[in-house]
C-alpha cells in the first residue's frame, strides 16, 4: 500500500478562529478520518517566531497533515470531495481560505549526523 501526506493549509473566516477550531477538532477532523485511506491527522499553528517582523495576515495560519495509505489515491481524494457539503462532512461558515496537496515520500526520514 502506498503512503502519502495530505497537507491542508487553512485560514479561518475573519474573527472566527474559536468557532473554526472547535468545528475542525470536533467535526471535520473525525469526518475526514472516516474517508477510506485517511488513517491519521495532526494539526499545526504557524510558529510566530518566524512572523515577528511580518504583519498579519500571514499566508496560512493553520496546517493539518493527514497520513493517507491507499493504492488508489485519486479514489480517496474523490471520495473526500464527494463527502464535502453533505451530512457525511458538514462544512462550517468559519472555514475561510484553504488549499490542499497530496505528497508522496521520495526518501525515508534522514536523521542528522554528528560531525
Amino acid at each position: 500500500m502506498e503512503r502519502y501526506e495530505f497537507v491542508v493549509l487553512v485560514n479561518p473566516a475573519e474573527g472566527m478562529d474559536e468557532q473554526f477550531n472547535e468545528w475542525y477538532m470536533r467535526t471535520h477532523l473525525p469526518d475526514v478520518l472516516k474517508v477510506p485511506g485517511f488513517v491519521s491527522g495532526q494539526r499545526f499553528e504557524i510558529a510566530h517566531a518566524q512572523t515577528r517582523k511580518a504583519k498579519p495576515p500571514y499566508p496560512w495560519k493553520y496546517m493539518t497533515v493527514f497520513q493517507v495509505e491507499t493504492d488508489d489515491l485519486q479514489g480517496s481524494l474523490d471520495e473526500l470531495m464527494a463527502r464535502a457539503h453533505t451530512p457525511a462532512m458538514q462544512m462550517s461558515p468559519a472555514l475561510g481560505d484553504r488549499m490542499a496537496f497530496a505528497f508522496k515520500p521520495i526518501t525515508g526520514v534522514i536523521p542528522r549526523t554528528e560531525a
